[in-house]
């Protein structure tokens, strides 16, 4: 028994894949439709930004094939404030833009917060408490990028458990890496790639991330990742796992995508 592992990489519009991912003659409004027939799963970096339109998201889910989803980077609204409890209008507004038109394609909901943003646990459940279930009757699922060291204690895992809400597992040089398991699917973001390495990562790097994304999946915990709250072991169930290459060796980061992937097939 074992969840599905998806593998993607950070929106699908970039220059420098045009020739190296992309055909060279393929039309920039096909991109999309390219992307997500070679990977499982995006992470929308525009929804951060800017408030989408429900025919937007249509489109983009029209443009997808069955079993691909977008995860989708809430608002900077909603995070980048003082007091999170605060965010309540600006949460409303960002999931009644329309998300729910992925329909079966929308899959977590990112919530990226600011390296200056430090842990606060009465702050920080406010937050929790705001986030949904269900939106237009469709079931949500919510993640949290925190990038301040302060996060990584074992009240705030407590917190994410108890909301069942993912930590991001994030792969980065100064981020705080949490692998505690919190809800009933897994997300990295791997952010240690070089655009130098044809695969974005090296080789045995990329087995590594195949081996411990399998073992997310039948409800293992990575023996070789840190923890913030080794105490408290999440109960052993089949979860899906969601694997970004992103930012760092953004270049390469398609191939990353794809050859994490070859790795899982070969078993």
């Amino acid at each position: 028994m074992s969840g599905t592992i998806r593998s993607g990489i950070g929106g699908w519009t970039f220059e420098p894949w045009e020739g190296s991912f992309y055909p060279s003659d393929l039309p920039k409004k096909r991109q999309l439709e390219y992307a997500a027939s070679k990977l499982m799963t995006i992470e929308v970096n525009g929804t951060y930004y800017a408030t989408q339109k429900p025919a937007t998201f249509a489109k983009w889910a029209s443009e997808a094939p069955s079993g691909f989803v977008f995860s989708l980077k809430g608002n900077r609204f909603v995070t980048n404030r003082k007091v999170l409890g605060e965010a309540g209008e600006s949460m409303a507004r960002f999931l009644g833009s329309g998300i729910s038109e992925l329909g079966e394609k929308l899959g977590p909901l990112l919530w990226q917060f600011a390296p200056t943003k430090k842990f606060d646990a009465e702050d920080f459940e406010a937050f929790l408490k705001l986030l949904p279930e269900r939106q237009d009757g469709l079931a949500l699922r919510h993640a949290v990028e925190v990038r301040h060291a302060s996060f990584a204690v074992p009240e705030f895992v407590a917190l994410a458990r108890k909301y069942g809400v993912a930590i991001v597992y994030a792969d980065h040089n100064t981020y705080p890496e949490i692998a505690d398991v919190t809800a009933d699917f897994v997300y990295a973001r791997l952010q240690k790639g070089d655009d130098d390495t044809p695969t974005c990562y090296a080789p045995k790097a990329l087995d590594k991330w195949a081996e411990r994304a399998r073992r997310w999946a039948v409800g293992d915990q990575p023996d070789d990742l840190p923890l913030a709250d080794a105490d408290h072991a999440a109960p052993k169930a089949k979860r899906d796992v969601f694997v970004y290459f992103i930012h760092e060796g953004k270049v390469r980061a398609p191939q990353g995508a794809m050859a994490f992937m070859e790795r899982l097939a070969k078993e």
